[in-house]
């Protein structure tokens, strides 16, 4: 790792003090690179923050636990971090940031590669952090957008694009967790002018190749029977057989090599059906596989990830036999939802799909 380490006052009132100056959040930045430091520290300028202090991995590193860096991460509202290699010191660094971060309330943002994305997100369990995958600068901006709006500040140098994305990310998934919801509880969301899973007016026929039964109002159990005047939630049918799952996936990814894969970006429906699979196929599913299956740049999947699962519709399973990775996975709402939504879509076509 690099040495170097801007100076930071850590005394009450200095530089590192933890009263914002003028409304600014005060950010720390941690990077081995140094040019991506000053970078770092431009972008968060830009968006208006008070950067306290920027220096290398080690500065955390070299610090024990009751020593500067608890000074460090008190002082600062967010803490941006660039770690591109999963080795041992950089992991550690990180749980101690991942650590402090949760203990103090800041924001962490951190930035990685493809490549050591699991072990980034497997030591990144109590703070909520952010995580980006070789991010532009662009990309790095909605996140400082993100962590300002949250905390009330205003956003600046956000463009109008970005920001408008933000707020349809976040209605997205709403809508989306909403529809499940109403799956889960045994509700008809389909109508005659509507796809399956259609949230943003935009998304197509969401089993490919496979038709919709919209011939008459099929009543799956029409959302609960009724015992007096007690409504009874009906019991989950079974999930889907992961056959059929797979080969939708395989009808959707086959429409990239026709058309512009753009048309179709559904990001949260193709993870969704991933997870369905690997649920019935009793496999665990990485978050950088389902970055994969998502379709969509891994910093936007992981944005996704974030959302559903603040929806309640995905949740973050440690892996038992080391501590150091994690898995994501449906929740029961989810997969009751899945499992009601293939029951009211079964048609003899999609059972058809199940012949190899």
């Amino acid at each position: 790792m690099g040495q170097s380490a801007a100076p930071f006052d850590h005394r009450p009132g200095g530089s590192g003090g933890a009263e914002r100056r003028g409304g600014a959040l005060a950010v720390s930045i941690f990077a081995d690179r140094g040019y991506l430091r000053a970078e770092m520290a431009e972008d968060a300028a830009a968006a208006g923050l008070r950067v306290a202090q920027t220096g290398s991995l080690d500065v955390v590193l070299g610090c024990g636990d009751n020593g500067p860096e608890a000074g460090v991460i008190a002082s600062a509202e967010l803490v941006l971090v660039d770690c591109p290699m999963a080795e041992a010191a950089q992991l550690a660094a990180l749980a101690r940031l991942d650590r402090d971060a949760a203990r103090t309330g800041a924001a962490l943002v951190v930035s990685t590669s493809m490549g050591s994305l699991d072990d980034v997100f497997g030591c990144l369990d109590q703070s909520d952090a952010q995580i980006l995958v070789s991010p532009s600068r662009a990309e790095r901006m909605i996140a400082l957008g993100q962590v300002m709006a949250r905390s009330g500040s205003r956003v600046r140098e956000l463009s109008e694009e970005d920001r408008l994305s933000l707020l349809r990310l976040t209605d997205q998934v709403t809508q989306i967790a909403q529809k499940l919801e109403a799956l889960s509880s045994g509700q008809n969301v389909l109508s005659p002018d509507a796809s399956a899973f259609r949230f943003d007016g935009t998304a197509s026929n969401d089993l490919g190749d496979e038709q919709i039964d919209r011939s008459g109002e099929r009543a799956l159990d029409r959302g609960a029977d009724r015992s007096g005047d007690r409504l009874v939630r009906p019991p989950r049918p079974p999930m889907p057989d992961p056959r059929l799952v797979r080969r939708i996936i395989r009808h959707r990814q086959a429409r990239a090599r026709f058309l512009p894969p753009d048309l179709f970006a559904d990001p949260a429906w193709d993870m969704l059906l991933d997870l369905t699979a690997a649920r019935e196929e009793h496999t665990r599913v990485s978050v950088t596989s389902l970055c994969i299956a998502s379709g969509v740049p891994p910093t936007t999947a992981l944005r996704w990830i974030g959302q559903m699962t603040e929806a309640g519709l995905l949740q973050r399973l440690e892996d038992e036999t080391d501590r150091r990775r994690a898995f994501i996975t449906l929740t029961e709402k989810a997969a009751d939802a899945i499992a009601r939504y293939f029951v009211e879509i079964a048609t003899p076509a999609a059972s058809a799909a199940l012949v190899v």
